[in-house]
């Protein structure tokens, strides 16, 4: 089964204010997108219009205190959340990472940006590091 990086999330308090950096590194940015399950509003950023499967940058702002982001934000501040590897068939790899015992935050897939099917690994199971899990 083919595997690609396909993003690094990173947490942020205001999109406006973390997104200048990447703009004065010549990264592309994408539209906004609000993924009310999650409750967060995710702005992507691409290194190469030619090519979309290049890895991407994803900033993450919280809707609220009492989202997976908000918390993560008050524990930690901004910074890295997670990496996101995007999958050719997302339940296949859950059912791997289960049958080998890696503890899943999710072990059904959900809705994410861009309409992805997505799945998180809990950090237990990665030596500390979120990872998602997507399939578009």
């Amino acid at each position: 089964m083919k595997i690609y990086l396909d993003h690094i999330g990173i947490a942020c308090n205001k999109l406006a204010d973390a997104s200048n950096f990447w703009k004065l590194l010549g990264l592309i940015q994408g539209q906004d997108e609000l993924v009310e399950d999650q409750g967060v509003i995710t702005r992507f950023f691409e290194t190469s219009a030619q090519d979309p499967s290049n890895p991407k940058i994803e900033l993450l702002e919280p809707t609220g205190e009492d989202t997976p982001i908000g918390k993560f934000l008050a524990k930690r501040g901004p910074g890295v959340q997670q990496i996101c590897f995007r999958v050719e068939d997302i339940e296949k790899m859950i059912s791997l990472l289960l049958d080998n015992g890696i503890q899943m935050i999710d072990e059904v897939p959900k809705l994410g940006a861009h309409g992805a099917k997505i799945a998180f690994v809990h950090p237990r199971s990665t030596g500390g590091v979120l990872v998602e899990l997507a399939e578009r």
